[in-house]
């Protein structure tokens, strides 16, 4: 998915892809390779005449007044067709000058380069250049003030060059600018460029993969294929988040407002952007393979300017300092949605509901959840309140105001929704209501020694008798199995049928069947949470199938159509936030805080994937692969920053005996292994998502 979400930022992407298109900006590119002066001025004179590099400049200055979101949608849709010449450098410098005097020059065509160091972008089309002087101030130079030496360089699609000044006292001061400021305004329209990169990229490399044979099949089949897809994908959703979030932060930075937000968001883009765009263009040539590597391809054209992003803006091990640093001043990144007033009517009521709630001793808050229907409020009535996205992300507001916490409802999660959809009214009495009180436990049987996530492969069999049925089988890695109250249980009932069918959804009473042997399993932390189940004959009434026998699969995959949407914590994940702990607390060499500010990245980045999802539902639009990617990373960011949290500790993790914190932590990063393994591999989540959301062949 590109940046802009709301149906007009859908709308500007894919207007502009289609006129930047027209631009041929490849073929321009090549016409250009030798000629270091080249400045692409027939390119700049679209884009002057379809005002793309001054949408951000006032209505005053004869810009379009948009917004800095509005700005890096542009820019995305622009790279994403490689237009050549100028355009990033006027469009930063129309942010950063549209409340000067200098402002209406931009809006008459000027291009004004910038020079960060001693490179200066758009060297050739330059008719000014800002710059700072020795002293740190800034000022605009005409191009006659100063002497520019053109340069080719790794980007076919954009001339730079070195700068010497002539005539100092040609300089136009512009007095609010600083080095902070500029560099933070080209990161945030730089990573709006890495976002339409990557994701042309990951569409090349998926279309090819869709249509290339080998040994005779499509090579998108080919399992390492679709998993360098999928990580291409994982990899271009993280950049366009940090775009997207660091152009929404920049709109309130630029107006002097929430300067520390956008300062976090810029160097989580710095620190996640460039590389990621340049990751995404190298695994998109080796997807191509050979033809990949040829002149003629425009994959290498992609990759340059990737490559030249990254040097001019990269950083990004400077920008996981920095992001070390405000963490352990107490910064994270602020996650809000503007709800446009559709909360207003319905704000005070859940408001003095919540409280209600808050005010009940701690033992009766559950149940006082369960009542108001604001433990499962997506769940239809009386379970919960049916609650749309916005009345869901209300209560969740709400409830944090009020300091109430939810109770994980665990393997019931899985359970409940399914019985409410599929199950009978009895089903529904029985159930869910202990279970959302926690009267009930539950557990999930379906894993199998020899079929592990493959449930079309399991062998636990079910036999009709009189009123049942008669389940035989062991189950493996069953959660809590030992003090579970019921278990919801796959079991073959037709084997004639194909593997897909003839499997059928018990309800398992775990407490009083007999021929239930529960095994513990020890983990790898010492404990004992998985477990063997052997199943002897156990009889399973009839009213304890849901739905119908041979619907067990199906129903094994569904949820509520209504599915839960939750705001994303601003907090970081519970290792990153202990690394950034320890840190303060003095722990760490200087690569290690560099490796925690990457942690503390990625943990923001899964966190607004989480909110471009409620966005999404907001809009009333269907999933993104966000939540597919967020799982994903997630698992990515736990597992690895538990092992940085070790990792801090140094040796003292040999010897920690009776240290209880060292121990926890130790515990942490033994527990996290299993992330990438229950619920479904990461391996086998890429197989998903590289067929579900990319569309590769099975």
């Amino acid at each position: 998915m590109s940046i802009g979400i709301s149906d007009e930022h859908v709308e500007l992407a894919s207007s502009l892809r289609k006129w930047a298109a027209s631009l041929d900006g490849p073929s321009v590119a090549r016409a250009a390779e030798e000629d270091a002066a080249a400045d692409f001025a027939a390119t700049w004179a679209a884009i002057g005449e379809m005002g793309v590099a001054t949408i951000g400049l006032p209505e005053a200055a004869g810009g379009g007044g948009g917004s800095v979101l509005d700005v890096a949608v542009a820019l995305e849709a622009c790279a994403h067709e490689l237009v050549p010449g100028p355009l990033l450098g006027p469009a930063v410098a129309a942010l950063l000058l549209g409340e000067s005097p200098l402002a209406a020059e931009l809006g008459e065509g000027a291009v004004v380069a910038l020079a960060l160091s001693d490179v200066v972008w758009d060297a050739p089309s330059a008719t000014q250049v800002l710059t700072a002087d020795d002293s740190g101030s800034w000022s605009v130079l005409p191009r006659s003030a100063v002497e520019v030496t053109d340069a080719l360089g790794v980007d076919l699609s954009r001339r730079h060059g070195t700068l010497r000044v002539l005539d100092e006292s040609a300089r136009v001061p512009v007095p609010h600018l600083d080095a902070e400021l500029v560099r933070r305004t080209a990161v945030t329209l730089g990573a709006a460029e890495a976002a339409g990169l990557a994701r042309w990229c990951l569409e090349t490399a998926v279309e090819y993969a869709k249509v290339r044979e080998q040994f005779g099949k499509k090579i998108g089949s080919f399992q390492a294929i679709k998993h360098l897809c999928a990580e291409m994908l994982e990899t271009a959703e993280s950049v366009t988040a940090a775009a997207w979030d660091v152009a929404c932060a920049a709109q309130r930075g630029l107006a002097g407002a929430d300067d520390d937000q956008w300062a976090f968001a810029a160097d989580v883009a710095a620190a996640i952007a460039f590389d990621g765009a340049l990751s995404v263009a190298k695994s998109c040539i080796q997807v191509l393979g050979g033809i990949g590597f040829t002149f003629e391809h425009d994959a290498h054209l992609y990759y340059r300017r990737a490559a030249a992003l990254r040097a001019l803006l990269g950083g990004r091990d400077d920008a996981a300092e920095r992001l070390t640093a405000r963490a352990v001043d107490g910064v994270r990144r602020r996650l809000e949605v503007d709800l446009d007033g559709r909360d207003a009517e319905l704000r005070d009521e859940v408001r003095a509901r919540a409280g209600e709630i808050a005010a009940q001793p701690e033992e009766r808050r559950r149940e006082a959840l369960v009542e108001a229907g604001y433990l499962t409020p997506h769940w239809p009535a009386p379970y919960g309140i049916g609650a749309d996205a916005v009345a869901q992300i209300v209560i969740d507001q709400e409830l944090e105001r009020a300091g109430v916490t939810r109770p994980d409802i665990v393997i019931a999660g899985w359970a409940l929704p399914t019985i409410l959809e599929h199950g009978t009214d009895e089903q529904r009495e029985r159930f869910v209501r202990p279970s959302l009180l926690g009267e009930l436990v539950w557990c999930q049987l379906f894993s199998e020694p020899g079929a592990g996530s493959d449930l079309a492969s399991l062998r636990t069999r079910a036999v009709k008798v009189d009123g049942g049925w008669r389940l035989t089988g062991q189950k493996v890695w069953t959660s809590v199995a030992q003090k579970a109250d019921w278990g919801i249980c796959l079991a073959r009932t037709d084997p004639d049928a194909p593997q897909h069918r003839g499997i059928t959804y018990f309800l398992v009473d775990m407490r009083n069947s007999e021929g239930i042997d529960v095994r513990p399993l020890r983990e790898i932390t010492g404990e004992a949470l998985f477990n063997e189940v052997f199943l002897d004959d156990v009889f399973v009434p009839d009213e304890l199938v849901v739905a119908q026998p041979g619907d067990g699969w199906r129903l094994a995959r569904t949820t509520l159509a209504n599915e839960r949407v939750a705001m994303a914590s601003s907090r970081l994940s519970k290792s990153t936030e202990r690394a950034v702990a320890l840190v303060a607390d003095g722990r760490g060499s200087a690569a290690q805080r560099v490796a925690v500010g990457h942690s503390v990245a990625l943990s923001t980045v899964c966190s607004l994937l989480g909110v471009r999802t409620v966005l999404r539902s907001l809009a009333g639009q269907g999933p993104g692969p966000e939540s597919s990617v967020a799982k994903l990373l997630g698992v990515r960011n736990r597992q690895e920053g538990s092992e940085l949290v070790v990792s801090l500790h140094g040796d003292r993790v040999v010897v920690a005996g009776s240290d209880d914190q060292v121990r926890a932590d130790m515990w942490e990063m033994l527990n996290t292994r299993c992330l990438s393994i229950a619920g479904g591999t990461t391996q086998i989540l890429r197989n998903v998502a590289g067929e579900r959301i990319l569309g590769l062949p099975r």
